[in-house]
């Protein structure tokens, strides 16, 4: 009997998403260029200046796994979230929570050792995250409340609470800034490069998304949850308890939210400081959409958007670029991710350039046969 080698439905799927996600990389890119072009500045300096702010030297590579890992963080949130069909847009506000819950505990000299004062910091964050984001999950199953709604109100909320805290009761002594003290050093993440803030929770991250992965692919929760996502209705008939698991999947995608802010907190800044995200939340919405969803591609994605945000810096420096375009790359990635037929069109139009191309030259390879 002939045996044939096919390729399962599973990785047809996620050949065609990778392929996507870059095509779509690949169109953001073009099209970004083209309104810088419009705009009267080089794209390839751009391109350039930013390539070499990530990768020129060890600052820059260090700054770029700075910024990589609370995007892969937030991207992994939402991620995870929409595992269960749950667009978590307060990924920002949960980030904040999980930064003041680490801040709370790494501030305290509680006379402990590094290692359990770090573990406790660490997790008092992340339960903080999960918390909040409960809240919306609650809410959600409950009340029959608008996760989307709820989630992107609550991200005001906390930022409110976090300023307030620290205008008062959590000020530094004698600081014009609002601040925490700086934490303990029992409770400091430790850094990879002591002149960097680069920490080896840029480890962590990538470690969570394999998890993560695993976790989906492999357990029972991880079943119901893609199952609740599949279908609500049909995971409920086959004796799925649908609203727990929906509180349970937000909580989960609050911890790792949290974690963003706890590795701000207790690794690069070493210290809550007021307004420390530039938007981390919602970058990793874009993160979450380059990734196709895919917590493995959540490090690559997170990766990217980390090299933007670095290159920025150089972009500045050396150009007279404003630095907004790496924002307008950013939304075109989002833009083009969540338009497939204009990634279909523009592959169905370099198929047919092609075929139009090869047909052009049979043709004159005829023509030369008859003359001969």
């Amino acid at each position: 009997m002939r045996s044939e080698n096919l390729k399962s439905p599973k990785t047809s799927t996620h050949t065609g998403a990778v392929s996507q996600s870059v095509a779509s990389l690949v169109i953001a890119l073009m099209i970004s260029a083209a309104i810088m072009g419009v705009c009267g500045y080089n794209p390839i300096e751009a391109y350039g200046a930013i390539f070499m702010g990530s990768f020129g030297s060890l600052r820059g590579i260090a700054q770029t796994l700075t910024q990589a890992t609370p995007l892969i963080f937030t991207g992994l949130a939402f991620t995870f979230a929409k595992k269960a069909s749950l667009i978590n847009l307060g990924v920002e506000g949960q980030m904040y929570m999980g930064a003041l819950g680490a801040a709370l505990i790494g501030c305290m000299d509680l006379g402990l050792p590094t290692a359990l004062h770090l573990m406790l910091a660490i997790m008092n964050g992340m339960l903080f995250g999960a918390a909040y984001a409960g809240i919306i999950g609650v809410l959600k199953v409950k009340f029959d409340s608008n996760e989307v709604v709820a989630s992107f109100m609550l991200n005001s909320i906390s930022t409110y609470i976090v300023g307030y805290l620290l205008n008062g009761p959590l000020l530094a002594e004698g600081s014009s800034v609002a601040q925490t003290e700086r934490v303990c050093a029992t409770a400091k993440i430790p850094r990879i490069f002591s002149k960097y803030q680069v920490t080896i929770a840029v480890f962590i991250a990538a470690a969570a998304c394999i998890f993560i992965k695993w976790f989906i692919d492999h357990t029972v929760m991880g079943y119901e949850i893609r199952n609740v996502g599949m279908n609500r209705r049909a995971a409920q008939t086959a004796g799925i308890h649908v609203g727990k698991t929906l509180i349970v999947t937000m909580c989960i995608s609050g911890a790792i939210a949290g974690m963003a802010g706890v590795n701000q907190v207790l690794g690069v800044d070493r210290r809550l400081i007021n307004d420390f995200s530039p938007g981390y939340g919602f970058i990793g919405i874009a993160v979450s959409a380059l990734a196709a969803e895919s917590p493995l591609g959540t490090i690559a994605a997170g990766a990217i958007f980390g090299i933007l945000r670095a290159g920025t810096m150089e972009l500045n420096r050396t150009t007279g670029i404003p630095i907004e375009f790496v924002d307008v790359i950013q939304a075109m990635v989002v833009i083009v991710v969540s338009a497939p037929l204009m990634v279909q069109g523009f592959f169905h139009t370099l198929r047919h350039l092609r075929d139009r191309f090869l047909h052009k030259g049979k043709n004159t390879a005829a023509k030369g046969g008859y003359g001969i």
